[in-house]
């Protein structure tokens, strides 16, 4: 085969697709990205990012996420037919920053996100090639030669690796002939969009003369989320979104009585629907964007086959309760992404793909269950909101049971049950969990120090190895076992102790810090006066907690090709 370069072809260019050609791209592989619909998707979509995905688009440098993300807002819910408020809940529990866990929750429209990452991938000279299909493709031991159509043209196009995002109804896992195993709920389906709308006054006098609270009632408060109904009969959830604009409302329609595709087709049946939940006047500016949703819990047998993977929707959909599906979808990638740049570059043998599937296999499964569970119950109680805990923050999401992980210091538990999903226990931590965070980590350089946090360290195009040591000495003969392997994916941090006096920054490592407040030695449960080595794979996962050089020898193993 004549290949040509770029090397990846990217299906589709939603979160997943964005984020698979961003995190390859920062590994140095270069990538084609197409869509086969001539203009960026817009609407707000599942707009919820988890803490474990905000801390994911930290390693990729992609700040915005944290930065022009909201708050989750309380939603208020109402007495039928009245503004009247019942309660108040959340989408999610509440998170206190920590030094551990730095990011909590955001609120991002998908539009805007996609805008941010194709900023991002511009940066490496790359571009969504819209309005480009991809037809057909073939595989084989070599690479992969697509059929692309574009302006009624078609292309053949060869390349060694293809990654399919391309949606429930794509191309990609149908070729592949994947099984997209599950069901279609049809007691679960809604009208979502985006809409520009004011709730107006019906108050009999003026609404000058009103209270504070009169108006919070009369008038829809953008400080909320606004549910008024419920799932068993006809309800609605509107969000404030100053994306769409001032008056901006992302909406959520629930009526299993009403001809669904009948309404996304028709404006005035939507303004119809919406005035006919709302107790309160409003005023209808614009239909923004509107589709049809129907509960599909599915998801495929495994992620690749040969050459060619699949992420995102391509692999599961399932309900919309909980936040998880844009999530889990930019988690996907960026498992992939680091491991796809190794073996591209020469540096990992082709079985470290394998490690894709195996890894995200019992994730997404216990998320189907997780989300059906929460939609049975939002079902059966009418309320949204209900079923909901910390467990949706994605931290607690593990591969203890991964091939490719290491730990020598738990105790191996013969038909332990696999929790991929887990559950975040600040006090318990194993090859396979999150990384967690540190900061006021004291650089020690030559005359001259500032402040790092362990987040700042780690990066898609690299391993991280952390050596926990009393002194510079203690780190030594694990850092001389680093010297065989490839410093462009590779770099080391000593973190010593606060006590530490440090005379001298001579040492092999790219970083010493001093654990100027303890943050580091509490959240990787290290005693002062130990050594303990942790490597923080690409992805921010712990992938081996060792003694010392032994077994660092050991965890690189069963990623590198032989040094």
């Amino acid at each position: 085969m004549n290949f040509t370069c770029p090397h990846v072809l990217v299906v589709g260019a939603g979160p997943a697709d964005l984020v698979a050609a961003l995190t390859l791209l920062q590994n140095g592989i270069p990538v084609r990205i197409i869509d086969k619909d001539p203009n960026p998707r817009i609407g707000q979509r599942g707009p919820g990012i988890q803490p474990r995905s905000v801390e994911l688009f930290n390693f990729l440098n992609v700040s915005e996420v944290n930065d022009l993300g909201t708050r989750v807002p309380i939603i208020r819910s109402y007495k039928s037919g009245t503004l009247e408020i019942l309660k108040e809940s959340s989408f999610t529990p509440y998170l206190e920053p920590s030094p551990a866990i730095p990011f909590t929750s955001r609120v991002m429209g998908q539009q805007l996100l996609d805008t941010i990452l194709r900023r991002h991938l511009e940066k490496f000279s790359c571009s969504v090639e819209m309005g480009t299909e991809l037809r057909s493709f073939e595989q084989s031991e070599e690479g992969v030669t697509a059929v692309l159509a574009k302006n009624g043209t078609l292309e053949s196009f060869d390349t060694k690796w293809m990654v399919g995002a391309d949606g429930a109804k794509g191309v990609v896992r149908k070729q592949l002939g994947l099984s997209f195993l599950g069901e279609t709920r049809d007691d679960t389906r809604i009208i979502t969009g985006d809409i520009r709308l004011k709730g107006v006054d019906r108050a009999v006098r003026p609404i000058s003369t009103c209270s504070m609270e009169e108006r919070a009632l009369l008038i829809l408060s953008r400080k909320y989320c606004h549910q008024f109904g419920n799932f068993q009969e006809r309800g609605m959830l509107l969000r404030p979104t100053d994306e769409i604009g001032e008056d901006g409302w992302q909406f959520v329609i629930f009526d299993n009585d009403i001809d669904m595709t009948k309404v996304t087709q028709s404006e005035e049946l939507i303004f119809e629907i919406i005035a006919s939940v709302i107790p309160t006047e409003v005023t209808f500016n614009k239909l923004v964007w509107v589709s049809e949703f129907r509960a599909n819990i599915r998801m495929v047998d495994r992620f690749n086959e040969g050459r060619v993977f699949v992420a995102g929707d391509a692999a599961h959909v399932h309900s919309l309760t909980g936040g998880q599906g844009l999530n889990s979808s930019v988690q996907d990638a960026f498992n992939l992404g680091w491991k796809l740049a190794l073996v591209e570059k020469g540096l990992a043998d082709k079985s470290l793909l394998e490690t894709y599937s195996a890894e995200r296999l019992p994730v997404i499964s216990e998320m189907l269950n997780m989300t059906t569970s929460m939609l049975n119950k939002a079902i059966a109680s009418g309320d949204i909101s209900i079923g909901r805990s910390s467990v949706l923050f994605m931290l607690g999401i593990n591969y203890r049971f991964s091939s490719i992980v290491l730990d020598e210091y738990a105790t191996p538990v013969e038909g332990r049950p696999i929790n991929a999903y887990g559950v975040l226990d600040e006090g318990h931590l194993e090859a396979g969990d999150r990384a967690p965070d540190a900061p006021n980590m004291r650089q020690v350089k030559r005359g001259e120090s500032d402040m790092k946090t362990l987040f700042s360290l780690y990066r898609p195009w690299y391993h991280t190895v952390i050596v926990f040591a009393p002194s510079l000495a203690d780190s030594s003969p694990i850092l001389g076992a680093l010297e065989a392997y490839d410093k462009s994916v590779m770099r080391s941090a000593v973190v010593l102790p606060s006590s530490t006096q440090v005379t001298s920054v001579a040492s092999h490592a790219n970083l010493v810090l001093v654990d100027e407040e303890g943050y580091a030695y509490s959240a990787y449960l290290v005693e002062a006066g130990h050594t303990k080595v942790f490597v923080i794979r690409p992805d921010g996962v712990i992938g081996a907690i060792v003694h010392g050089a032994e077994g660092v020898k050991k965890y690189f193993s069963g990623i590198f090709l032989d040094v």
